[in-house]
């Protein structure tokens, strides 16, 4: 098997290629499973390098490397999507899509899966082994994962054992770091809420003659809020945010409607707490709304479980990434206080199906000017740190292979 030191010489030389796929996604974001160009970018890529890529579900792509030696099936993925967001970094490379963004780092995901494509036919009959290649859509619906499985993804071949990395931006860590988590849970499950107060609308100028759809959900929201501080286990982790809260489109006319929109996250693989939160939600939302002569639907959707890490694939990860980086690899636990985070991954699907480990590559220090996180219209990622993912997937794959035959 190749070297640590050679594989990372050759993962670097890949870098003019890394950052211009990189870049080219980067400007043509494209989201949930509506991702055309994205999909073609990544097919012509690899049957370039000489795959046969396959399509697998609504839009996610699979390709195989190794198969010559008998072994075991490591999972690689890469998810695609971007989001519904106006991009506000000022990078010479920007969006030219109005409303959309790479503002989670899928497109440098997309790139190093594509640069470990590469080196892996390099090495193709090296590999003791199969590696699969996913290409994702629709993570940031928590979609597209379960899509791909329920199509197949972990059959032929089944796969053995799952790995994804996700780039962080705006940490106090040096760029290019990868972190390991411990086994366990590490990423908390979650769903989408839709909250909808039926009023009765009208002119601004005679509210007695109307019934408020937007006074009723101010109050429910404000009322949301008892449910964590009053009524949730505080050793334990439940939490709903309302993101988006839409009601009218002029301002001297009541509207009979206001919507609200959010998600709730918890670490409860049972789903006792979501079920509670559920409940109670429901018995608020309808209960105020009463109050003020209005009425709501609440519903709820787009589940996606916790993340899941296998604790024996995580140790083979930390061993893999210290043999690879070096200091540039460390166990995250006194980080995170073997803690769940409060951020959720749609590859938690995959976690509960097979062996998982999801690890975390910083793509930018605060203190070099990459000062904003994930989902922000100023986020920016450094991508000198791409060649560094590439070799982090290919060794991980190599060498797992290797030792679990």
């Amino acid at each position: 098997m190749i070297a640590p030191e050679k594989l990372l010489e050759a993962a670097k030389a890949l870098e003019p290629q890394l950052q211009e796929w990189r870049r080219t996604l980067h400007r043509h974001p494209e989201v949930g499973f509506d991702l055309p160009q994205t999909k073609a970018l990544v097919k012509k890529a690899l049957t370039e390098m000489g795959y046969t890529p396959q399509d697998c579900g609504k839009c996610g792509v699979v390709a195989l490397a190794g198969g010559k030696r008998p072994g075991k099936v490591i999972l690689l993925r890469g998810d695609m999507d971007a989001l519904p967001l106006q991009e506000e970094s000022g990078e010479e490379f920007s969006s030219e899509l109005p409303g959309k963004m790479h503002g989670c780092g899928h497109d440098m995901h997309t790139a190093m899966v594509l640069g470990a494509a590469k080196l892996l036919k390099e090495h193709e009959d090296e590999i003791e082994g199969t590696v699969k290649l996913e290409f994702q859509p629709a993570e940031e619906i928590f979609q597209g994962s379960l899509d791909m499985i329920n199509s197949g993804l972990l059959e032929n071949p089944k796969v053995d054992a799952a790995v994804m990395f996700h780039v962080l931006a705006g940490m106090p860590l040096p760029a290019g770091m990868v972190l390991v988590p411990g086994g366990g849970i590490t990423m908390a499950s979650c769903e989408q809420y839709h909250i909808v107060v039926h009023g009765k609308g009208g002119h601004g100028s005679m509210p007695n003659a109307c019934i408020d759809p937007i006074t009723a959900a101010a109050h429910i929201h404000i009322a949301l809020q008892e449910i964590n501080s009053r009524e949730l286990d505080p050793a334990g982790f439940g939490v709903f945010t309302t993101g988006r809260f839409e009601a009218g489109k002029a301002s001297n006319v009541i509207p009979d409607t206001a919507d609200m929109w959010g998600t709730i996250r918890t670490v409860d693989p049972e789903q006792k707490v979501s079920a509670l939160i559920h409940q109670r939600m429901t018995e608020i939302a309808q209960g105020v709304a009463t109050a003020y002569r209005c009425t709501a639907e609440v519903e709820f959707s787009d589940y996606c479980p916790c993340m899941v890490v296998d604790t024996p694939l995580a140790g083979n990860a930390l061993t893999y990434m210290t043999e690879l980086l070096g200091k540039g690899a460390m166990d995250m636990t006194p980080l995170t206080g073997g803690k769940p985070g409060g951020g959720s991954e749609d590859f938690a699907f995959v976690s509960h199906e097979v062996p998982t480990v999801s690890m975390f590559l910083v793509a930018g220090n605060a203190k070099e000017g990459y000062t904003y996180g994930q989902h922000h219209p100023k986020v920016r990622f450094d991508d000198s740190i791409l060649y560094r993912g590439t070799a982090a997937y290919t060794y991980m794959a190599l060498r797992w292979l290797a030792e679990h035959q």
